[in-house]
């Protein structure tokens, strides 16, 4: 539809003659006059009038969620253009497939302009997944690479330290990124901050942000620029494409082999990169970031107050208890008295028992000895001695008495037995003629062999013996020998204890001289 333009008061000029081109003032003065809001708007009405209802195919870019409104915003691109797309919030609420950073969709909508920025658009009314877009393929494809080596693991995690001495941030000098991240550092503990400046977005920004991160790591921690104890890499938020540097290989591979603990924080909540997963921890926003890297410290001053309050009231209520506890014991201790008391009542009982136990064994000791002396009065040792010499006296002629008889009975003893010896003696039989033969040996020749065979032998008789050679003739009785006495019968067995002792012969008037040599016994 051609361009109507508004009708303009005629312009008084000179009219040129016939064949001769119209001057350029002319011409200028002759083109109509519009405003803007009349230019914007004859643009939209020919914009909707020529387009209406369309299908775009294309992925989302720069999708940030419902807008304060509700309503939402984002741009629908393909590799050589971009358009503007909103969705209302009644139709964002029917939608069934919601708007998501990366998706590629089919939108149908109405193409219109938006004359505060001078730019065409897409009110969306519905949206439909088409498939995921070359950009998230992309990255799809390198996550699940990286993730194959193991920089994504859990166990190459690194604590954040509790107060660090030093914090390094890697992001643009410039912009609201670094001064949210001092000012947050500065409210909750104010830290010595380096700021390693880089570009974070465009071409070469994944190469400076690598070489940032490497730096640090390769500080002397006792050098002249102290050594961060961590890191924080941070960028605003954007679309995918200006958030792509974060999910560069060079970026991911650095932010793994860190030595100091690090923080992402890059882009919004909603944002996320590769870095965030081989981070040690991810920020939803820099101030975030912040947060993570120091505490409070008021709050530890109110913790270190708190505890110290416990501990001193813990400490006061120990001291209470084992106060009261010691207080208990002292009264369960018994007191001297008291501990003293049955020992005092035992000596009192022995006390009294002892002093008539003394008295009674005086006493007793006192009559044992007036006894004693009693005694002595009525018999003293002289007179006990003169009475057992008189009775001495009187039974010194009774030892003898019983000598003599044992005499006496031991002499007629032994006559019985010399009779009986004699009654059984051999001499009994030489006496009727026979002799008993001994060889020089003296021992009895049995035979006239042994006889013969005798150097020499000895002839027996009753009255004595006489030596003889078996070749000799008998012997003169001049050459007899006396014959030598018989040896002493065997002494007879002592007579039993229990045998009654045989009468003593009574001895001879007089004291015998065995007993008159024996003398007084005293």
């Amino acid at each position: 539809m051609p361009l109507v333009p508004p009708p303009r008061p005629a312009i008084a000029a000179a009219v040129p003659p016939p064949g001769e081109p119209a001057p350029a003032a002319l011409l200028q003065a002759n083109a109509p006059e519009w405003s803007v809001g009349d230019l914007a708007a004859a643009l939209k009405r020919t914009l909707e009038d020529a387009f209406g209802h369309v299908r775009l195919r294309g992925e989302i870019s720069g999708y940030r969620g419902p807008h304060g409104s509700g309503h939402a915003y984002f741009s629908l691109k393909d590799g050589t253009a971009k358009i503007d797309a909103v969705v209302w919030k009644g139709v964002l609420g029917r939608l069934r497939q919601k708007p998501k950073e990366g998706l590629e969709v089919v939108a149908t909508g109405k193409i219109t302009t938006f004359a505060g920025k001078s730019s065409y658009q897409i009110v969306i009314d519905s949206m439909e997944p088409a498939g995921i877009g070359a950009w998230m393929a992309l990255l799809e494809e390198r996550k699940r690479q990286l993730a194959a080596e193991g920089l994504f693991e859990a166990e190459r995690k690194r604590p954040i330290p509790f107060l660090p001495r030093v914090v390094g941030v890697v992001t643009s000098p410039t912009g609201a990124v670094i001064r949210d991240i001092l000012h947050r550092l500065e409210d909750r503990f104010p830290r010595p901050v380096l700021v390693w400046p880089v570009r974070v977005q465009g071409e070469g920004a994944a190469e400076e942000i690598a070489a940032a991160i490497r730096g640090f790591n390769g500080l002397s921690p006792d050098g002249a620029i102290p050594r961060p104890d961590v890191l924080i890499v941070a960028r605003g938020g954007g679309s995918i494409e200006d958030l792509w540097a974060f999910n560069e290989e060079a970026v991911v591979r650095a932010a793994a082999e860190s030595e100091i603990p690090l923080i992402s924080a890059v882009g919004h909540e909603t944002d996320t990169t590769l870095i965030d997963f081989a981070s040690d921890r991810r920020a939803p926003t820099p101030t975030g970031a912040a947060e993570m890297a120091v505490p409070v410290r008021a709050e530890l001053s109110a913790q270190i107050h708190d505890l110290g309050a416990r501990q001193a009231g813990t400490m006061l209520r120990r001291i209470e208890r084992e106060r009261a506890d010691f207080r208990a014991l002292v009264r369960a201790i018994p007191g001297a008295d008291a501990f003293l008391a049955a020992k005092r009542q035992r000596l009192d009982l022995a006390d009294a028992r002892l002093r008539p136990a003394l008295a009674a064994n005086a006493r007793d000791s006192r009559e044992r000895l007036n006894r004693l002396a009693d005694r002595l009065t009525r018999r003293s040792p002289a007179i006990a001695l003169a009475e057992a010499r008189a009775r001495l006296a009187g039974i010194d002629h009774r030892p003898r008495t019983a000598i003599a008889r044992i005499i006496e009975r031991r002499r007629d003893r032994l006559g019985a037995q010399a009779g009986l010896l004699g009654a059984l003696s051999y001499k009994a039989v030489l006496a009727r003629g026979y002799a008993l033969v001994r060889d020089a040996d003296g021992l009895p020749v049995r035979s006239a062999t042994t006889a013969a065979t005798a150097a020499r032998l000895q002839l027996q008789f009753a009255d004595g013996a006489v030596f003889a050679r078996p070749e000799d003739a008998p012997g003169d009785p001049a050459t007899a020998v006396p014959v030598e006495a018989p040896p002493a019968p065997p002494r007879p067995k002592r007579a039993s204890r229990r045998t009654a002792p045989e009468p003593a012969p009574k001895a001879a008037e007089g004291p015998s001289e065995p007993a008159a040599r024996q003398g007084s016994l005293f």
